[in-house]
């Protein structure tokens, strides 16, 4: 061969190794690699699939993709499974990856695909029909993301699909029908979605299915019959729906493998299955928060494996005298952890036998029920009890000394019960405990000093009790009370012990209404986290430390009724207050117009004579300046000579003029000496002032006469006139005794009484009558109920909404108080009721008609008889007058209470349903706690107060425990025996917490 024809060949050879060369680069740069279809056996679906999900994801940690490069084959890509032999994806697990961002419709063209497990992540938008294609998929996990829309009906393709777990995300409409076709399902879990509409029935044909889950949705409607005939299933949750209806009474009997029954927060009613009985497999049974109802009558001998028995918040119970037998089986039960009966209808007394049960059990609930008798010495054997509750029962006997075996108790919960006796010692060896309540009970004797031993007190409240002697220094020795230390009604001496300042985390402390003395101490500043501080009806003295200036998130000091003096401190106008009372002290000098001061409604320092300044709300005298001080004691000093001089001649006169004075005082009436001191009036001027007593000013008619609304005095101020019916038996006593009643006393918020008329009219008749400060938006009658017929014009603004409501429970409690505690004489009204409460233009509540009032010091003298009667409204008249008692302060507590009631019911105690001995106190207190919303005044439901703006809280939430509280002060002041009501003070207190509950949502 020629050297020539060898070169050519090898030049050839060699331009055909370029075009191969440069041919092959051009299908790289076209993403068509020469190992393409070796490298991908074909499989570029699943490549382009893969690679559109991961588009979609708009987060993810750096590590999660890192993988997906095609350095790799996709199917060794993390979370990536293939098949061995086509190479083709059949899993896809990303699961609790931190992935956001939505699902490629593209996941539809991984045909040969088995499972997607994408749960704990936050993957949104819509749920892609394109699913529906994947015709192998067994396993479908979207469970806690963000997924929106519908459930696809296109998932009812996948025929092999046996779990479906798209929980927890934010899915609507109702469940598609049609997947009835998904027959071979074992777990469907559907729950913490917002689906509505039933259960479809077709789940019945679901013959594998071992797990429903559908809480937390907004279904509604029964639970199709078909389901209970589901043999292999172990989960049944159904929990916090709006599902209705019975169980059927062989329940348990066609579900033989169920372990876990999940129905609470429903609305299912009748009584609970005998056939639970049968149930061998069962581990959790919670239907709490129901409606059923009748004897509990299980045999729970056979239910060895039950851990967690929740029936609470339900009706249950019969009260039969073998209403607690059940508890007898329940021992066999060794595997019980949790047994919760809260808040049902269970009478009758706990057996001992429960000393018996599993020493497993951790949770045991009976409280508000109906339980009495002592609590059994057997509950001292259950040491691994964590939580006891046992409150708002009717318990009585003594806490016992063993239940300081119960070393691992966390909370113990024994408030609102009967118990007495003292403190057991053995309480300091709770160690672990978080919370104590023993509060409303009668338990006597002091705090012991081992209660030093509960390190880990978040929380003690034994307030309302007979507790005596000093408050234990020990007590401030536990550094991890926050929640708070709640010791208030007791009979606690002596002072606060300067340990107080030890307590750096406490939030709430409540020393109320005890006999404490002496000083603040200075270390109570060092309580930083305080927010709440009750210290009022005590004895304390002296000033407010400056050293409070450091509680810089207080929001409510109340102060009141103690001997508190000097002036106001300025600091306190600093401080983040949103209640401030300082009410019936000594305080003096100058009031602040700053802070919680420039809020008249936020401060109360009524009772305090020598403040003076403030915001005008206040109505209190101007302060002098220095000069005018000055000026003040020389014109005092001169006044004083002048007087003594003055006394000099009046003495040598007196004598001469004594008898006619005497005999003068005589023919007049008891009430002249008021009438000489005040505003003189004539009928003729009141007879002009109401237009001859004109209809058109006629404003109410009472027992004892009419009240008319007058213009009088050159001014033309408006009044209220009362003109007596002298002709009605008992008018002329009614007169005086209001003269009497209302001639020393002075408060906010009872009715100004201007003057008063004893006189004769033009035809030489008696006349009587009262002038009183006019109130011109009515009676609380008129406000809770309106004449449809006679106010016609009125209609749309007679509706009072609940802050209206509890401001004006407050302002006639304040007022009794007064009457009560603090008049020169004590007062008793004897006629409170809603025609005699007054509203100003404020809206502030005045209580009026003091014409059956008594005063206290009188009660002495002997019992006489009465051309009134009966003191009192019907209805409104406490039932030991009836019975030919006294009058008492206790008297007006039970109308203030029945006042109370008919302000929150909108009932008056005369309805035609309250007969038979069923009054407005049973009716209420029958609705505690859980039926209140059924008894509210409906004008009230659909008022929305304006006041609860906040947008992180239920309005009807914060309405309904209010109207709870306020429902329960009621019904604690009109208990028929005078010695179980409360006090009026108490009264106040609570109302004022309620209050702060409905305001603590606005910012």
């Amino acid at each position: 061969m020629s050297l020539r024809l060898l070169c050519s060949i090898q030049f050839q050879t060699i331009l055909l190794l370029l075009v191969v060369i440069l041919h092959v680069e051009t299908l790289v740069v076209f993403g068509i690699s020469i190992g393409t279809s070796t490298y991908f056996g074909g499989n570029e679906t699943d490549h382009q699939a893969l690679f559109a999900f991961k588009t979609q994801i708009t987060q993810a940690p750096e590590n999660v993709f890192s993988s997906w490069n095609d350095s790799l084959h996709f199917c060794e890509w993390e979370g990536v499974t293939c098949g061995r032999k086509h190479r083709r994806v059949t899993v896809l697990d990303l699961s609790t990856r931190g992935l956001v961002g939505s699902l490629s419709p593209y996941i539809g063209n991984l045909s040969f695909i088995r499972e997607i497990v994408l749960a704990n992540n936050t993957i949104g938008g819509k749920i892609p029909d394109e699913v529906g294609r994947l015709f192998k998929l067994q396993v479908l996990r979207l469970s806690n993301n963000s997924f929106q829309g519908e459930i696809p009906a296109n998932l009812s393709y996948c025929s092999d699909l046996k779990i479906l777990r798209v929980g927890r995300n934010k899915l609507s409409g109702s469940i598609p029908k049609e997947l009835a076709s998904l027959s071979k399902l074992e777990f469907l879990a559907l729950s913490y979605n917002n689906l509505r509409g039933g259960i479809p029935p077709f789940f019945g044909n679901f013959s594998s299915l071992q797990v429903l889950s559908v809480g937390k949705n907004k279904l509604s409607g029964l639970i199709p019959p078909s389901l209970y005939n589901l043999s292999s299933i172990i989960t049944f949750a159904l929990y916090e729906n709006k599902l209705s209806g019975s169980l059927p009474t062989n329940l348990f009997l066609t579900l033989p493998h169920l372990q876990w029954f999940l129905i609470y927060e429903n609305q299912f009613t009748g009584s609970l299955p005998v056939s639970l009985s049968n149930a061998s497999e069962l581990q959790y049974f919670y239907v709490v928060g129901n409606n059923f109802t009748g004897k509990l009558s299980i045999n729970f001998g056979g239910l060895h494996r039950l851990e967690e028995f929740l029936v609470g918040s339900n009706n249950l119970g019969s009260g039969d005298d073998d209403e607690m037998n059940f508890f007898h089986s329940l021992v066999n039960c060794s595997s019980l952890q949790k047994i919760y009966l809260s808040a049902n209808q269970f009478e009758g007394t706990l057996p001992n036998v429960l000393g018996n049960l599993s020493t497993q059990l951790k949770i045991f609930g009976i409280s508000k029920n109906l339980i009495f008798g002592e609590i059994p010495l057997g509950m001292g054997n259950l040491v691994n009890l964590t939580n006891l509750w046992m409150e708002d029962n009717k318990f009585t006997g003594t806490i016992p000394d063993n239940i300081g075996s119960l070393r691992k108790l966390q909370r113990l919960y024994l408030s609102n019960n009967r118990l007495s006796g003292r403190l057991p010692i053995t309480l300091g060896n709770l160690s672990l405990l978080n919370e104590l309540l023993l509060d409303n009970n009668r338990l006597q004797g002091t705090i012991p000093s081992s209660i030093e031993n509960c390190q880990n007190l978040l929380l003690l409240n034994l307030s309302q009790n007979n507790l005596t002697g000093i408050i234990p220094k020990q007590l401030f020795a536990i550094s991890m009370l926050s929640i708070g230390l709640h010791l208030a009604q007791n009979i606690f001496v002596g002072s606060l012990p300067f340990e107080v300042g030890n307590l750096v985390h406490l939030e709430s402390l409540d020393l109320s209404e005890n006999k404490l003395s002496g000083k603040i101490p200075s270390s109570l500043g060092s309580c930083t986290s305080l927010e709440y501080l009750h210290m009022e009806g005590n004895l304390f003295q002296g000033e407010i430390p400056t050293s409070l200036s450091s509680l810089r998130g207080i929001q409510v000091i109340d102060l009141s009724r103690n001997n508190f003096s000097s002036q106001i401190p300025n600091f306190l106008e600093k401080l983040s207050l949103e209640n401030l009372n300082l009410s019936f002290n000594d305080f003096q000098g100058e009031v602040s117009t700053k802070g919680v001061f420039a809020n008249a409604s936020a401060i109360s320092i009524v009772g305090n004579s020598r403040l003076c300044g403030g915001i005008l709300e206040l109505m209190l005298p101007s302060c002098l300046t220095k000069k005018e001080k000055k000026m003040k004691w020389s014109l005092m000093l001169t006044i004083v000579i002048s007087v003594a001089c003055v006394l000099l001649v009046v003495a040598t006169v007196s004598f001469s003029i004594f008898y006619w004075h005497k005999k003068k005082r005589k023919d007049e009436p008891s009430g002249s000496s008021l009438r000489k001191s005040l505003l003189k009036v004539s009928y003729q001027m009141l007879l002009k002032a109401t237009d001859g007593f004109s209809l058109t000013n006629l404003i109410g008619v009472g027992s004892f006469g009419s009240v008319y609304k007058g213009n009088l005095g050159e001014d033309g101020s408006i009044v209220a006139i009362k003109v007596l019916n002298i002709q009605r038996q008992g008018a002329s006593r009614s007169f005086i005794s209001e003269c009497d009643a209302m001639k020393n006393i002075r408060h906010r918020n009872l009715v100004k009484i201007i003057t008063s008329c004893s006189s004769v009219d033009f035809q030489g008749n008696d006349f009587k009558a009262l002038v009183y400060q006019f109130m011109p938006n009515g009676s609380l009658e008129n406000w809770l109920h309106v004449d449809l017929e006679t106010n016609v014009t009125q209609v749309e603004i007679r509706n009072l909404n609940i802050l209206q409501r509890i401001n004006m429970a407050i302002d006639v409690a304040c007022a009794l108080d007064y009457l009560h505690h603090h008049c020169p004489m004590p007062v008793v009204h004897c006629d409170l009721k809603p025609s005699n409460i007054l509203f100003d233009c404020d809206m502030t509540a005045h209580v009026g008609d003091f014409g059956l009032a008594k005063l206290l010091s009188k009660l002495t003298i002997p019992k006489q008889s009465s051309s009134i009667g009966i003191r009192g409204t019907i209805g409104y008249t406490p039932p030991e007058y009836g019975l030919g008692s006294e009058v008492s302060t206790k008297g007006d507590v039970y109308s203030y209470g029945i006042l109370l009631l008919e302000t929150i019911t909108g009932k008056r105690p005369t309805d035609h349903m309250f007969e038979g001995g069923f009054n407005l106190h049973n009716y209420a207190s029958m609705a505690l706690p859980n039926r209140v919303m059924e008894v509210v005044d409906l004008k009230l439901l659909n008022n929305d107060d304006e006041v609860i703006d906040n947008q992180n809280f239920s309005p009807t939430n914060r309405k309904e425990e209010c109207l709870i509280s306020m429902v329960k002060v009621g019904v604690a002041c009109s208990m028929e025996l005078p010695q179980e009501r409360w006090d009026i003070s108490k009264a106040i207190s609570k109302l004022h917490l309620v209050r702060d509950i409905l305001l603590s949502s606005r910012s």
